[in-house]
């Protein structure tokens, strides 16, 4: 039997279905807590939910780069050997580039799932930051890159075809900021960020960047934490209206809306395994199955149903299962 992905060629099958929540933290005692929040969620879910971002571009106190550096080694080395783990740097050109650099790659490299780099401008940011990761022994390491001003998102499209580049996330805030007030504050709102022109206009872009090349849209932060609606309703407009694949939280109660928004439904799973089942009894010939016609096209569509599904702890039926044994 063909694996589906040996089958359904494309962009979408191409891209690496990564866990639907990115959690960012920098203070110790939050990154801590991150880090064993991750642990319990795969315990009960079955596979990472999760990444885990250490973050030094703004968890680091100024003057303190190093010592916080340091810090961020020390507990993703002390992680579990299976936690996804993954630490955002310092800008390109800032003064602890280099520095961030030199202690998290050069002293932790195999701890990484993925580096992310922050005010990334153009495909010129990400060579540059190419050389220096794997001038520190970090060529195996996939880069993820943060699109936060109205140049980058001009250049998502080339960024995003870069071979290193697994995923592009969306700066809300430095977005916003960036256009000198031209842009309101409430556009950085949970409600604002999907009403205003410009806000949507780049997040679409991104989105459409990403699958062009087969890579993975992460949705920007909803600030309002201890709004549990506007949370829900952010994280299922950015999966179900916006393209998105993925989505950052910033405290732990964000995390389990994130994964119910962006897991499909039960019927929408059940659906998704008896047509895929079909396919393969009809060794992927076109079929039709209740009064549609199915064939290739819409087979990649419900095989992301399944990955997406696998990706969120999904319950799958026993002829799904098989392909992700």
């Amino acid at each position: 039997m063909k694996h589906p992905r040996e089958v359904l060629l494309g962009a979408q099958a191409a891209a690496r279905v990564l866990p639907v929540c990115d959690h960012y933290s920098g203070v110790e005692v939050r990154m801590r807590k991150s880090l064993q929040l991750q642990a319990e969620l795969h315990q009960e879910f079955g596979v990472g939910v999760m990444d885990v971002t250490l973050d030094c571009e703004d968890g680091a106190p100024v003057g303190g780069e190093k010592d916080h550096a340091e810090l961020v080694v020390s507990l993703a080395t002390s992680a579990s050997s299976d936690a996804r783990v993954a630490v955002r740097v310092h800008p390109l050109g800032h003064p602890a580039f280099e520095q961030d650099i030199a202690i998290l790659v050069g002293q932790a490299s195999s701890r990484w799932c993925h580096i992310m780099l922050p005010k990334v401008e153009s495909v010129a940011d990400i060579h540059a930051a190419v050389q220096a990761i794997d001038a520190a022994g970090g060529a195996h390491l996939p880069l993820h890159a943060l699109i936060e001003s109205p140049l980058a998102v001009h250049n998502a499209f080339g960024i995003a075809a870069h071979p290193r580049v697994q995923s592009l996330s969306f700066g809300l805030m430095d977005f916003v900021s960036a256009h000198g007030g031209a842009v309101p504050a409430s556009a950085m709102g949970a409600a604002g960020q999907f009403s205003h022109p410009l806000v949507v206009q780049a997040k679409l872009f991104i989105a459409s960047a990403c699958h062009a090349h087969g890579k993975t849209p992460s949705h920007c932060v909803v600030t309002e934490f201890n709004d549990a609606q506007a949370m829900q309703t952010a994280a299922s407009r950015a999966a179900y209206e916006f393209g998105f694949t993925r989505m950052w939280s910033i405290h732990p109660s964000q995390v389990r809306p994130i994964l119910a928004a962006f897991s499909p439904s039960a019927v929408e799973v059940e659906q998704a395994a008896d047509i895929l089942q079909a396919a393969v009894e009809a060794d992927w010939a076109p079929i039709q199955q209740g009064g549609q016609l199915h064939d290739r096209a819409s087979y990649r569509f419900f095989w992301s149903v399944l990955e997406r599904a696998h990706a969120t702890g999904h319950a799958l039926p026993a002829h799904a299962l098989v392909y992700f044994q």
